[in-house]
């Protein structure tokens, strides 16, 4: 898959400014990338947008609206459910892994991320 656009959606500046610099180390084109501070300014910003060739990389804890809430309103809404979604999680637990991946998301990235961990998310969307 060669997404045309990456949303990352993180509370923290430095954290999405290092997950875009993990993709671009990885050697994943990506042409265009927009940001939200949370899960409820991400879908925001996804309605209405196309959502064929995006990506969404979003961060688990996060105020106004975690990650794990964003995701299932994500899947929720038959106009943006087939965006796949690459979850960055602290939590080392394969129990929250199986939760995310049974709330739909596409891969589970531990931090701290690394430019082969995003490319092996990324090359799991294919």
């Amino acid at each position: 898959m060669n997404p045309g656009e990456v949303l990352i959606v993180d509370d923290s500046p430095t954290s999405r400014m290092i997950i875009q610099r993990c993709i671009e180390m990885a050697g994943i084109a990506i042409p265009r990338y927009s940001q939200a501070e949370n899960g409820l300014e991400a879908l925001g910003t996804l309605k209405g947008q196309a959502a064929a060739g995006l990506v969404v990389v979003t961060d688990i804890n996060m105020p106004k609206m975690d990650g794990a809430t964003f995701l299932r309103l994500l899947k929720a809404d038959p106009a943006i459910a087939g965006v796949p979604v690459i979850v960055v999680s602290s939590i080392a637990s394969s129990d929250e892994d199986a939760e995310y991946l049974g709330l739909g998301a596409a891969a589970v990235v531990k931090k701290p991320v690394s430019p082969a961990k995003m490319l092996q998310a990324f090359g799991s969307l294919a």
